[in-house]
């Protein structure tokens, strides 16, 4: 149980990355489950723009607040590859796909419902990351974005590739199949057919995308938000559904270790 506005609530699931990184990064990914939205959004639904409750909304995130350091710097993501600075963001939900710090205690937040979240840290432990990688956010760049933004060389970085919908069931047309073929044909050892249209796989086009990037260590991408409704929100398997946050922060700059 965790204590909220004084009264005792369940205590929430995170994800955390599986990496050996430096000791002052801190990272996970929440579920569904330990929150107070009801119905397509239940349990701990993050997303204010979804049709939930802002109740709901709002005691969701504070439960999320009392695990982390500060308010998390949210983003209205639109599958593109623009990449903020947290310090640099202005305004209320600043139009972006991606967001660095290299400052403490400064939370990089990015939402999502089968796109695939990567979080990104050097191995100084002195810059953070996380990233918005849909197939359009792929398409775009979002990923090469990120990495080009850091101070540091590529190969210091690593990334952990969160919760997302998995290759046996993330089904697409044809124009995302071309879309990626033109981009790289060593893209299609990431689709399979399925009838007319193709199965997807996220999972590996984004270690394709970090590999050619530059960044050669890559974990996570092991799970898939459709095939487990009860742990994970799904826009593709419902629709009308809820939003899981993946975070990533320093807890002090500039640490070696």
């Amino acid at each position: 149980m965790t204590e909220l506005d004084g009264k005792n609530v369940p205590s929430i699931e995170v994800i955390r990355p599986d990496w050996l990184v430096p000791s002052n990064v801190q990272a996970f990914s929440t579920t569904r489950m330990g929150g107070f939205s009801q119905g397509q959004w239940g349990q701990l639904n993050l997303g204010d723009s979804c049709g939930d409750d802002p109740d709901h909304v709002r005691k969701n995130r504070d439960l999320l607040q009392s695990l982390l350091p500060s308010e998390p710097r949210w983003l209205r993501q639109v599958h593109g590859n623009r990449v903020l600075n947290w310090s640099k963001a202005d305004g209320d939900r600043p139009e972006a796909d991606a967001i660095t710090s290299n400052q403490a205690r400064q939370v990089c937040a990015i939402m999502t419902a089968d796109c695939l979240p990567v979080l990104f840290c050097n191995r100084n432990g002195t810059e953070v990351a996380a990233s918005h990688a849909g197939w359009r956010g792929l398409a775009s760049g979002v990923l090469e974005a990120t990495v080009s933004t850091l101070a540091c060389a590529p190969g210091e970085l690593m990334a952990w590739l969160g919760p997302a919908i998995g290759p046996g069931v993330y089904e697409v047309g044809a124009e995302v199949y071309e879309t990626f073929m033109t981009m790289d044909s060593d893209h299609a050892g990431s689709f399979k057919p399925s009838g007319d249209r193709w199965l997807a796989d996220l999972y590996n086009i984004a270690r394709q995308v970090l590999a050619s990037a530059g960044v050669g260590r890559v974990s996570g991408g092991r799970y898939c938000t459709y095939s487990e409704p009860g742990r994970f929100f799904s826009y593709r398997r419902d629709g009308v559904t809820g939003r899981m946050a993946s975070v990533i922060w320093l807890e002090k700059s500039g640490m070696v270790g």
